[in-house]
């Protein structure tokens, strides 16, 4: 093997290294295929999603617990979501859960409201109470078209 080959062969194992680093580190930081995926899964059903969506953030205190899974359809009505919470996050089986945004008018999250049961939520469970998100057009349409502008 010449000096040029052996250098070429150096020069490839270290850029197919880094890029399987990078990569890496993508789905870690992004929480793709699996490789963030400790904690327990729980369900909570909304009368309206209010654009949550698949990897938005879940809060409790102002501190992300987890992430929400999935946003589906159910019964042609209602939004039911799917949350992944950390492991060692204890929620008490009477929390609430709301969607809130960040700041005025940013991204929305779900915000986990900690109840006072000495009992917890544990995989597979579903909140009880829901509360959607505020939508800000309906609001505005109301106060318009009800007659009480002046």
């Amino acid at each position: 093997m010449s000096g040029y080959k052996k250098i070429e062969m150096v020069v490839g194992v270290f850029v197919l290294v880094g890029v399987i680093s990078i990569a890496w580190l993508a789905m870690e930081l992004g929480g793709v295929g699996g490789l963030s995926s400790n904690g327990y899964k729980v369900t909570a059903v909304f009368d309206d999603a209010g654009g949550v969506r698949k990897g938005s953030d879940v809060m409790l205190a102002g501190v992300p617990i987890g992430q929400v899974v999935s946003v589906t359809l159910k019964d042609n009505e209602e939004a039911e979501m799917v949350f992944n919470i950390k492991d060692g996050v204890l929620i008490a089986s009477d929390a609430t859960v709301s969607i809130r945004t960040k700041g005025l008018i940013g991204e929305k999250f779900v915000r986990v409201n900690q109840g006072s049961e000495e009992d917890y939520l544990a995989e597979g469970d579903e909140f009880e109470d829901t509360e959607s998100a505020i939508n800000i057009e309906d609001l505005i349409s109301k106060y318009i078209f009800s007659g009480d502008a002046k």
